[in-house]
């Protein structure tokens, strides 16, 4: 049986592979945000009244429809759809200008995910007093929603 010297076992010692790094901590979410979320009953293509305030951006009404082409200029077009939303109105009653972000997921009955959409302000600010209305767009899975039950809306105020 051969036995290792202590400068052998020094050498080893120094050879052998460093620890594994410590895995990093986890991202803090910012909790300086606002945030909202709260589930209402839903209803399609007729105005929603709301009531809410995230530090000062009012939230008045929500409408879930098709877009659809009016009649007028382009009678061509008349009737054509564009696509499935969620407007969503505000008025910033702050002293400070705001960046909404808006997520939106309708529900059925049966608790069971029908379409999600979202949005907000991609340029600019909300100034104070003023009032904005924001498509929020559904797209691939909407086809459901008119048979929606409940919705949840969720908004984000970004700095």
């Amino acid at each position: 049986m051969q036995t290792l010297t202590l400068a052998a076992l020094l050498c080893l010692a120094q050879t052998a592979p460093a620890p594994a790094p410590a895995p990093a901590a986890a991202p803090v979410a910012d909790m300086s945000l606002s945030y909202f979320s709260e589930t209402f009953t839903f209803a399609w293509d007729r105005v929603i009244p709301l009531s809410v305030n995230v530090d000062g951006l009012k939230v008045s009404s929500i409408f879930f429809n098709r877009r659809v082409m009016q009649p007028g200029f382009f009678n061509i077009l008349k009737g054509a759809e564009f696509g499935t939303r969620a407007q969503v109105e505000v008025t910033n009653t702050a002293k400070y200008p705001r960046i909404p972000g808006f997520a939106v997921a309708v529900l059925d009955k049966d608790g069971k995910l029908l379409g999600v959409a979202s949005g907000g302000t991609k340029v600019g600010t909300i100034k104070p007093g003023e009032t904005e209305t924001f498509d929020l767009n559904f797209t691939q899975v909407k086809e459901r929603l008119a048979k929606g039950d409940r919705f949840l809306l969720a908004i984000e105020l970004r700095n």
